[in-house]
Parts: C-alpha cells; sequence; structure tokens
C-alpha cells in the first residue's frame, strides 16, 4: 500500500472525489498517509494518526518511497505548538507557513533543515519551545474562524480544536467530539473543573455536537463562529454578547 507525508502547510479532506464536496478533515504538516484508492485526479486515503479517510487532491500527493515514510515515522520530532511558523522551501526559496500540529523533524545536515524525500524546507526564525502549557496553545488559536473539517489557525471547527491542541501535549485525541467523549475520568462538578479539562454538549436528541476546553474559573475555550472564550456553568455555555446560553452541556472529562 503507497503512503505519502503532506508537505504543504494543509492538505483538504474531502467526502468525495470533488472541489465542491464537504471538507472533512485537513492533513497537517509532516502527517502522514495510506494511499487506499485513485479516482482520476484523486486519491481515497487514511490519516495514519487518526484513522480518518477521505478524497484528496492527486496533485497535492509528494512521490515518497516507503522507506523514507517509515524513516520520518521513527524519527525524533516535534510538534508546532505556535499558531503557525515559517519554512523556506529550497526548490523556490517561496515561504511556507505551519500551523500548530504540524510534525517537523530535523533530519537535513543543518540543524535547521526539515527533509521529506527530495523536499527540503529551512526553519525560520528562533528553534521551537520544547514545553507549551496547553491552555497557552488553545489561546493561540484565539479569533481563529470557525470551519467545518477544519483543523488550523486559518479555519477549525471545535473537535479539530481539541485534537490539535491535545496533540501538541503528545496526548492523542480522536478527530469527532463523539468520540473524544469516550476518553477520560468524568468530573463530578462544573466547580471542580480545571484548565485543560473537556466540556461536551449534547443536542435535543442526546447527540454530541460540541466540545470545548475548559479554562477553569467557569471559562471554556472553544470553536463556535470563531475560537472564542464563554462562560461555563452547569447548564452549558453562556454567550454574553447574545446574553443566551448556546450550549447544552453534557458532561466534563479529565484527560490530564
Amino acid at each position: 500500500m503507497p503512503r505519502s507525508i503532506c508537505t504543504y502547510g494543509f492538505i483538504p479532506v474531502r467526502s468525495e472525489p470533488s472541489e465542491s464536496s464537504r471538507l472533512e478533515t485537513q492533513i497537517l504538516f509532516g502527517e502522514s498517509f495510506d494511499i487506499l484508492e485513485r479516482r482520476n485526479k484523486w486519491a481515497y486515503v487514511r490519516l495514519r494518526y487518526d484513522g480518518y479517510e477521505g478524497w484528496i487532491d492527486d496533485k497535492l500527493i509528494e512521490k515518497l518511497d516507503d522507506r523514507d515514510v517509515e524513516l520520518w515515522e521513527k524519527s525524533e520530532g516535534f510538534i508546532v505548538k505556535r499558531p503557525f511558523v515559517k519554512v523556506v522551501k529550497e526548490s523556490d526559496s517561496t515561504v511556507q507557513y505551519l500551523t500548530a500540529g504540524s510534525r517537523v523533524v530535523f533530519n537535513g545536515e543543518d540543524r535547521n533543515v526539515i527533509r521529506i524525500g527530495y523536499r527540503e524546507f529551512y526553519w525560520q526564525g528562533t528553534m521551537p519551545e520544547s514545553k507549551v502549557e496547553l491552555e497557552e496553545v488553545a489561546r493561540g488559536l484565539l479569533n481563529a474562524p470557525y470551519l467545518w473539517g477544519g483543523k488550523t489557525f486559518y479555519g477549525i471547527d471545535c473537535s479539530g480544536l481539541v485534537q490539535v491542541v491535545y496533540k501538541t501535549a503528545g496526548i492523542f485525541m480522536p478527530r469527532n467530539a463523539s468520540q473524544q467523549i469516550e476518553t477520560g475520568q468524568v468530573v463530578s462538578f462544573v466547580e471542580e473543573a480545571k484548565s485543560g479539562d473537556l466540556a461536551f454538549f449534547d443536542n435535543e436528541e442526546g447527540e454530541i455536537v460540541h466540545v470545548g476546553v475548559c479554562l477553569g474559573q467557569g471559562r471554556i475555550l472553544h470553536a463556535s463562529g470563531s475560537v472564542r472564550i464563554d462562560a461555563l456553568d452547569h447548564q452549558g455555555i453562556y454567550n454574553a454578547e447574545t446574553r443566551k446560553y448556546s450550549h447544552h452541556l453534557r458532561v466534563i472529562k479529565r484527560v490530564i
């Protein structure tokens, strides 16, 4: 089964082999994927990080040997924790931006070189921090617009936000809120919620439709319209601008 690695800031993954079909998720720089099928100018892929499947533009696939992918996956790397960082493509000296959650391996001759197959990228600016608090990463995504299927500062959904933020802390989270609720231990009372806990919300049918990152002291950071901070109590999320509750609280879970 052929495999590859994302060499772009992100690759859109769609529900059907069409640019007009729904965005399901995104593959971030440095994430690897299996190529399950090819159809015309499209490829059906499975992300090796979370098992998500969908269609991507075949032109965005870097042609790599299996050995290249294996070496990349086994190499010691780090996860980008800032909202975005800048790298320069060696081939044409153009700038490319990597967002939080991207995986980088310095594997070239120089300390700041990232090599994937025959492509080389040069890290620009200060070297990445070894440790950044989860809440700081989450706050770095404030004001990012909501985008169904998004996982970047340029557009992100509620569960994508949670997956990316926890990934920077070295903790795997599934892609969807309905899967994420299965992780962690129940926090009995809202007043006991700590920074980094996850709050889940349901609709009238009892389906999990939203998730956010608790900040403690009755606050929650979540993607709703944009990534924002709102009040959280036993009823749910209270939007001070509309003076209404926007989401009904189902449960709070502690993962870390």
